[in-house]
């Protein structure tokens, strides 16, 4: 029992049960699944002068933000335990073989981790290609969960779950944005 509890889930069963969390929120309150509203919370939470912060920033966080950021702390905090206690069994086994002939032709090598080294590490951080994977695709994803009113979780679980229709525009936007990146840009970045 405990080595299927650590080991990795069938989707059919990991779906089902990131599906109940959408219910699970609203019995408790009324309250939407998502991540990307937790930077407005930090930034409003800040200890500095309200003459200081932009009118955006001025509300009451406490009321409205505390418990999303309780959920997101406990996910980072579940992150850490699980890596920590558990580890990373054959992370880079996960990987098929033909996605890794596609990273190899790209210039990856690495498939130890679950990120490869040759993108996600100190040394490659200085190299154009990942200071455009990481930090432009940072700035692009926080602008887009910004602009689109959530990031991806918010939008794909609360919001279709909830038949919004904005949100099933924003997801058919996300899907489509991470097809064009993945077979259009990506290859461009690391050639």
């Amino acid at each position: 029992m405990l080595e299927t509890l650590l080991g990795p889930w069938p989707w059919y069963v990991a779906g089902p049960l990131i599906g109940l969390v959408v219910p699970l929120f609203l019995l408790l309150g009324g309250r939407a699944f998502g991540v990307s509203s937790n930077l407005r919370h930090m930034c409003a939470a800040a200890p500095t002068p309200r003459r200081w912060k932009p009118e955006f920033l001025r509300y009451d966080w406490k009321s409205s933000g505390i418990w999303n950021l309780t959920f997101v702390l406990g996910v980072a905090l579940g992150g850490f335990l699980a890596l920590t206690l558990i580890g990373i069994p054959d992370a880079g086994q996960s990987v098929s073989e033909a996605t890794r002939a596609d990273l190899r032709a790209l210039g990856i090598q690495d498939f130890s981790g679950l990120l490869p080294d040759d993108l996600f590490s100190w040394g490659a951080l200085l190299s154009p290609a990942s200071l455009i994977l990481i930090v432009g695709g940072g700035f692009l994803v926080g602008f887009g969960a910004r602009y689109a009113g959530g990031c991806t979780s918010g939008h794909a679980i609360s919001g279709i779950s909830n038949l919004q229709l904005p949100s099933l525009v924003a997801v058919l936007g996300f899907f489509a944005g991470g097809l064009l990146v993945t077979f259009g840009l990506l290859p461009l970045i690391l050639s």
